[in-house]
């Protein structure tokens, strides 16, 4: 398993290829949502397992916090350490980039995972794309 930074058109399309299979195809989320305004400024994190693709996240800086955007794993990777090994290399990007707080708007159901990975909750729920999330923070520091 290895995460790369994207730097190739071919990992970008991976990357999107993931995004699409989980969000628009499983979780019904519509592809002019999932695919936004802010790609072009992301960085964007694919994983893969041998030469496919199976996660992908992106990461942008706002006001000088990390937004950690996009998380996903194919259904086929889940409960590998697939997540954990993306959101790993996420956090060792933003400290190499000197950022040292994070904060991404989690699927309620995946409160848990971003939890045990040292993320708190510091919002209540709301929808976006017709999902339940709440905010969760981590300190890089």
């Amino acid at each position: 398993m290895e995460v790369k930074v994207v730097s190739s058109e071919k990992e970008l399309n991976d990357a999107y290829l993931v995004r699409k299979t989980v969000f628009v195809e499983e979780q019904n989320v519509p592809e002019e949502e999932e695919i936004d305004q802010h790609e072009a400024e992301a960085v964007h994190f694919v994983l893969y397992d041998g030469s496919s693709p199976g996660g992908a996240g992106r990461f942008r800086v706002i006001d000088g916090i990390g937004k950690v955007e996009r998380i996903c794993v194919l259904k086929g990777q889940r409960n590998t350490g697939a997540g954990k090994a993306l959101m790993n290399r996420i956090e060792d990007y933003a400290k190499a980039n000197g950022i040292t707080s994070l904060k991404l708007n989690a699927q309620t159901q995946a409160i848990p995972f971003y939890a045990k990975l040292g993320y708190e909750t510091v919002s209540e729920e709301f929808l976006d794309a017709g999902i339940p999330h709440k905010t969760m923070k981590k300190s890089l520091k």
